[in-house]
């Protein structure tokens, strides 16, 4: 969208990243924005009241400000083009969940008609915690934007996800919202399989591995939140998808993600295969717990089905389907097999050399491979940032196959 002349109202709540807004401010007054500034007392903690007044050339609210009147609220939600809520802590997200209203922040949002957005700012464990996430999926359902949270170090030592975006991501990201609308998936069934199988071995024991799910999962709220009917075929994993529109398909072996994923293949657009499979499972599980006994004890092994091959050959000419391949040696070249054998129009390519990337972390350093020899390296990311990469790269394969959204 366009920012110049857009009547823009900055709701910024009490977190260290508050000095974040004055800068932000300043940005959107850069690109033409009128901007006017509401805080909540916790905030005018961190950052003067003044200092906005003085930027604005306009009051600032508050729940105790002086100049406020019983309607301010009401005026401000009616006046603004664009409600910006940067930074919003855990407890004014919670409170915008609720419909709580108890500071100008969160009585501004009750009564606004326009569009808000959200950037979040807290710690890592709070923006994980299942209460947060619930809290931001509210918001979603509500037809709140959620602009993604930064990784990297965070005010309480700790490193990962949960700091409020940069400025300047955010102007960026609100000037080309209604282009990414544009852009987006709305209309595209997109099937993901996600996290590791587990295959028995008896009704307590299993052969398995360390992946989490994450980067499914974040493909699958990514695109969930670009338009797109996600069905998600997850294996065991203690992780949630946060968008409340997404179908969970829970799975535990190989046979089972496999037998799902063929029920859905034919009416999907999209395939995006990021589970960690089993390649092998035990041929014969036993029926009971195996008792301990001798040094040693011997599984006979058998394949499993290779998903991605088996839906390769079933493809599609207006299909796409994306593979992922974590490796430890010689990665391009596996990747680049893997797009031929398995018939995919991408690889994404990981390697457990690479420090920050594989299994269970919150973030991934990555490349994309190309059946037409072009590949694509990018540096160490959050996930959440890798899987928007894959919906860039999938708009791009969609025009390419002049498949319109």
């Amino acid at each position: 969208m366009n920012l110049s002349g857009k009547k823009i109202l900055l709701g910024v709540s009490g977190s260290i990243a508050a000095y974040k807004a004055v800068i932000l401010l300043r940005a959107l007054q850069k690109k033409g924005a009128e901007v006017r500034v509401i805080m909540t007392p916790r905030a005018t903690e961190f950052v003067s009241a003044l200092t906005f007044e003085a930027l604005t050339h306009h009051p600032v609210f508050t729940e105790n400000s002086k100049n406020q009147s019983w309607n301010n609220h009401v005026a401000l939600g009616l006046w603004a083009d664009l409600y910006l809520i940067a930074p919003a802590t855990a407890n004014t997200v919670a409170k915008l969940s609720q419909g709580l209203t108890d500071d100008m922040v969160t009585a501004c949002y009750l009564s606004s008609r326009c569009p808000v957005f959200v950037s979040p700012a807290m710690d890592l464990d709070m923006w994980h915690h299942p209460a947060t996430q619930t809290n931001i999926r509210i918001l979603q359902s509500r037809s709140v934007t959620i602009l993604p949270v930064g990784y990297g170090e965070l005010a309480s030592g700790l490193i990962g996800e949960g700091r409020m975006s940069e400025p300047e991501e955010i102007v960026n990201y609100l000037e080309n919202h209604d282009e990414v609308k544009f852009k987006s998936l709305e209309g595209i069934r997109i099937v993901i399989t996600a996290g590791p199988t587990y295959e028995a071995i008896d009704p307590v024991r299993f052969i398995g591995n360390a992946s989490s799910g994450k980067m499914g999962i974040a493909l699958a709220d990514v695109m969930a939140n670009e338009g797109a009917a996600v069905d998600l075929i997850l294996g065991p994993t203690h992780l949630k998808p946060s968008h409340p529109g997404i179908n969970i398909i829970a799975v535990k072996s190989a046979i089972e993600m496999s037998a799902a994923a063929h029920k859905l293949h034919n009416e999907s657009d999209i395939c995006i295969f990021a589970a960690a499979v089993a390649d092998y499972r035990p041929e014969h599980p036993a029926e009971e717990k195996i008792k301990k006994s001798g040094d040693q004890l011997q599984l006979t092994l058998v394949k499993n089905p290779d998903i991605a091959y088996e839906l390769g050959k079933l493809k599609k000419p207006r299909q796409l389907h994306i593979g992922f391949a974590l490796e430890t040696s010689e990665g391009e070249d596996f990747a680049k097999e893997k797009l031929v054998r398995k018939n995919f129009d991408l690889v994404v390519l990981n390697s457990l050399q690479d420090q920050g990337a594989g299994f269970g972390g919150d973030t991934n350093k990555t490349s994309f491979y190309y059946p037409n020899n072009k590949s694509r390296k990018f540096g160490l990311k959050s996930k959440q940032e890798v899987a928007q990469d894959i919906v860039e790269a999938i708009l791009e394969l969609l025009e390419s196959k002049n498949i319109q959204p």
